[in-house]
């Protein structure tokens, strides 16, 4: 069977025309990338392993209520999902100091915060994706205030939700970055969780010993990348054939 249209590709996924209208088919590469892509390597199943490990965070969060652009999930790289308009955004939330915040603020890796702290990116790979105050998203017209204040609720939800699910098997959920969609239906917009959730847009830290189980691991060359999600998925259940470590949490409305 021919593919179907390329309509992007990005550093780690490509977006095809969908079978039906308003739909796209999602495929996870195997291509690592960090620094603005100046570190790349190609890591052997690390695409099947994001397919299969947003799969089960976007599921998890439509059963709660929370909306994503998620349908199914086609084969091991492809899922289907809503086609939305991006927000020209990203949205991160941080629960403890590390990465970048760590550096502009002089925090030790590791500090809790005091509570949860959101902040926004513009998406831009030239210009290395710059942290911007809410006055520039308004100003600039990239989002309105009625936006914003959705974008941060659904962003502490999500936080409730990845947090409480990666405690339950002994991760803890360091910060992570969503991306978000406007969808319509007639004049009415609203806004859903879109991209992918996967240990490449979070910081996943095992309780017990601090060991690094997301894309860190590749940052930091702390050892293989496919051994860290793999982990993740066996504990959370993910895998064909592999029980997890701890007892699988239960998701209730």
């Amino acid at each position: 069977m021919a593919r179907r249209k390329k309509l992007y590709e990005g550093k780690a996924k490509i977006l095809y025309e969908g079978p039906e209208p308003g739909t796209i088919v999602q495929y996870f590469k195997d291509d690592a990338t960090a620094f603005n892509a100046e570190k790349r390597d190609v890591i052997e199943g690390k695409g099947v392993l994001n397919n299969r490990l947003s799969e089960f965070f976007m599921t998890g969060l439509n059963t709660i209520g929370v909306p994503t652009h998620f349908m199914k999930r086609l084969n091991m790289r492809e899922q289907l999902v809503r086609q939305v308009d991006i927000v020209p955004l990203e949205i991160i939330v941080r629960n403890y100091a590390a990465g970048t915040l760590a550096k502009r603020l002089g925090l030790e890796e590791g500090t809790a915060l005091p509570r949860p702290i959101v902040e926004f990116c513009l998406k831009n790979d030239d210009l290395g994706d710059p942290l911007v105050a809410e006055e520039h998203i308004i100003a600039f017209n990239w989002a309105s205030q009625q936006d914003l204040d959705d974008m941060v609720a659904l962003a502490l939800r999500v936080n409730d939700f990845l947090s409480g699910v990666m405690y339950g098997v002994g991760i803890r959920v360091a910060d992570f970055k969503i991306e978000v969609g406007r969808v319509y239906d007639g004049d009415y917009q609203r806004l859903i969780i879109a991209d992918e959730i996967s240990p490449d847009s979070c910081r996943l830290w095992d309780i017990e010993t601090g060991q690094k189980l997301d894309k860190d691991v590749f940052r930091r060359d702390l050892g293989s990348l496919t051994d860290a999600y793999t982990e993740v998925a066996r504990r959370l259940g993910v895998l064909p054939n592999a029980a997890p470590h701890y007892t699988k949490p239960t998701l209730i409305n």
